[in-house]
């Protein structure tokens, strides 16, 4: 009975209990039992570093998938950091033989290799540059693009800026190795590049590289000596022209939108910090190249019957090639800082700056612009393939 005002009574008269719970010796075992047991479990699976054999085999039994895993939204691709990569290969600076190694790299590692069917123009329109932009930013990630083609500005057409990286070389070096490689090609065969330059009169292809410097042919001159810089500088149309603007835009690019440029005089510790800096897309590149059956294969792209100019010509080169030596130098002190960074030494005594002392010649009319950037994919293929 209840009271008014006061406590519930019982009918005794006296205070009745409130409901609480009923709890048994026997329940309470049972319940502290299964906390022990769980805490066991835990430290077990700690300890162990993974879940007891029996969960396994139940969690088999049951089966592997979750009702999220069959209805869920699929778990989004992680993608490696930078994700995008290009490569705006500069002609006759090693670069057929960093495409063989991304060949097998591209393979070896699941990344997309992006190549393009159009090796011999380096300058674009601007709806040119759109279309290529858009081709590349659209490529199935994590991608590299690789083609011989001058600096594009993504940001300028609203497109995300990928990561660059490019490798040079020597500029007297280079322009020697073209010269010859043009006339001659390499060892896989002088007939084969012939056929590959069939416009190329016989008073041209033989004409003495000491001739065409002291001479001023337009081949051996401004501008067509200006040939690394856009690479850099880019599609503006001073990019062109050999002066102060080109060279500094160049190096502000460099800066900001190059992961890293190497020297080809040094490509094994190119290839070292390019396995560091972008492992998920070189990881043991210098092993793949350092494999005796891949210098076979190298040693194929080297160009044959090249000679060595005059003193006086190769004086006249230094002096027609100015600006792409304060770039070439700029590079090569930027890469040789970055190597010290990471303890790695070059056992390459460095040449002395070339003194530019004789007064430039005056420009030549810029030619059409020719096969320079030849038609090198299919014979990778071609190699790649036996």
């Amino acid at each position: 009975m209840k009271k008014k005002g006061g406590e519930p009574k019982d009918a005794g008269g006296g205070l009745a209990r409130r409901g609480l719970p009923r709890c048994s010796v026997r329940d309470y075992g049972l319940c502290m039992a299964s906390l022990l047991l769980f805490c066991l479990g835990s430290l077990f699976y700690q300890v162990n570093g993974g879940p007891p054999q029996l969960l396994l085999q139940l969690r088999s039994y049951l089966g592997n998938s979750t009702f999220l895993d069959d209805h869920g939204p699929p778990p989004p691709k992680i993608l490696p950091f930078p994700s995008q990569v290009v490569y705006n290969r500069v002609g006759k600076c090693g670069s057929r033989t960093v495409v063989l190694l991304l060949r097998i790299l591209s393979e070896r590692h699941g990344f997309n290799l992006v190549t393009s069917d159009i090796h011999n123009k380096t300058r674009l329109t601007k709806n040119e540059q759109m279309e290529l932009i858009r081709n590349i930013s659209t490529a199935e990630q994590p991608y590299l693009f690789t083609r011989h083609v001058h600096f594009l500005n993504f940001t300028r057409f609203g497109v995300e800026q990928p990561v660059y990286i490019n490798i040079i070389r020597d500029p007297v070096n280079r322009f020697l190795s073209n010269y010859f490689f043009r006339r001659f090609g390499d060892w896989r065969g002088e007939q084969n590049h012939m056929i590959r330059t069939p416009g190329m009169k016989e008073e041209e292809r033989y004409l003495d590289i000491n001739r065409c410097i002291l001479e001023n042919y337009p081949e051996c001159s401004n501008p067509r000596l200006f040939y690394i810089i856009p690479y850099f500088c880019g599609q503006h149309p001073k990019c062109r022209d050999p002066g102060e603007w080109a060279l500094e835009r160049a190096k502000q690019n460099v800066n900001e939108n190059f992961l890293l440029v190497g020297i080809l005089e040094e490509l094994e510790d190119v290839l070292l910090l390019l396995e560091r800096f972008l492992p998920h897309y070189f990881k043991d590149v210098l092993s793949i190249y350092k494999n005796p059956e891949h210098r076979k294969l190298g040693n194929l792209t080297v160009t044959v019957k090249k000679t060595v100019p005059s003193p006086d010509a190769i004086h006249v080169l230094y002096q027609r090639m100015k600006y792409e030596y304060e770039f070439y130098y700029y590079i090569k002190e930027q890469f040789h800082l970055l190597k010290r960074k990471f303890g790695l030494k070059s056992n390459i005594k460095p040449l002395p700056r070339p003194e530019f002392l004789i007064p430039i010649p005056l420009e030549t009319e810029e030619p059409i612009e020719d096969n320079e950037e030849q038609n090198d994919e299919k014979w990778l293929e071609d190699i790649y393939k036996r």
